[in-house]
């Protein structure tokens, strides 16, 4: 018994040294970790901060794109930080690094389709085809952008209803943008019979026109013989407008000439047939999307066409 005492209490000196040894060697290491956990937190957060401020002073960056390279410089911080820690407890950081590697890749074998959105929304912010309270249109999908994310778009459409679109299918498609312009085009086209009075008909679209108010003066509106065929004559009158007032304008005009033709059949001409140029337009409210947000493009003179 006194043996097995004896024996007991030698492995626990044994154990005691052993462990003070121990602690002794890491101590300072323990330490200097610790230290390095603090300061390298604090230096990504400081770096990520003037990362921040010097990405939003560059033209044309989006908030959300500016955000989205805050992060990724402060996470690869802070990663760094994490493996030199490793590195003082004598782990070996090569293979760490080649781990990381690995899953990184098989990460993004596993969210192909996802990375596909964040580098089609990372390209939507950095070009801009469209900014948030424009209205677009794509193959797809249509509606007033509401948000610009790096995963997905958020629409809503002509009708009120709330639209996801991932960032994906917006970037691989055509975009047809109604707000961007500050002015656009539109045609009234009408068809008389050959035996009415053109130059008059002419004259009457012209006059049209030129009362509104919201019809550009410059380019000036035109009226020109569109086509001839066997039973009438089409007439066009084309114009041009401010995007807010387009919608507004194109339906009052339609109506201005269909009533002021209906007069002259009343009169003892046939009364035409007033058609508007096909356009896919989005609601009045939307054709009005934030006028303020073109200002920033500098407006220049359209050229109309031929």
């Amino acid at each position: 018994m006194e043996q097995q005492a004896t024996d007991f209490i030698i492995a626990t000196r044994s154990a005691l040294d052993q462990a003070s040894a121990l602690a002794v060697q890491y101590s300072f290491s323990i330490l200097g970790a610790i230290i390095l956990l603090i300061v390298g937190w604090v230096a990504a957060s400081l770096i990520s901060r003037w990362a921040y401020e010097g990405i939003s002073r560059v033209r044309g960056i989006d908030e959300t794109l500016a955000r989205f390279f805050t992060n990724v410089v402060r996470y690869a911080m802070l990663v760094l930080v994490f493996v030199t820690v490793l590195g003082q407890f004598g782990v070996q950081t090569a293979s760490i690094i080649a781990t990381l590697g690995a899953a990184g890749l098989a990460v993004g074998l596993a969210l192909q389709g996802t990375l596909q959105n964040i580098a089609a929304g990372i390209m939507l912010l950095v070009l801009r085809p469209f900014r948030v309270g424009e209205y677009i249109e794509t193959s797809s999908v249509s509606g007033t952008v509401l948000e610009i994310g790096l995963f997905a778009t958020e629409l809503r459409t002509g009708d009120g209803l709330y639209r996801l679109a991932p960032n994906s299918t917006l970037w691989n498609t055509p975009i047809t943008n109604y707000s961007r312009q500050p002015t656009r085009q539109n045609e009234v086209k009408i068809n008389i019979t050959h035996q009415e009075d053109l130059d008059l008909a002419m004259e009457t679209l012209m006059k049209l026109a030129t009362a509104d108010k919201r019809v550009l003066k410059t380019p000036a509106p035109s009226v020109f013989i569109d086509s001839l065929s066997d039973s009438a004559v089409s007439v066009t009158l084309r114009y041009w407008a401010s995007t807010g007032d387009w919608w507004g304008l194109s339906r009052d005009m339609i109506k201005r000439v269909k009533l002021a033709f209906d007069k002259r059949g009343e009169a003892g001409d046939a009364p035409a047939e007033v058609s508007n140029a096909p356009v896919s337009e989005p609601a009045p409210e939307e054709a009005q999307a934030r006028v303020s947000a073109r200002k920033r493009t500098p407006k220049a003179s359209p050229q109309t066409q031929p």
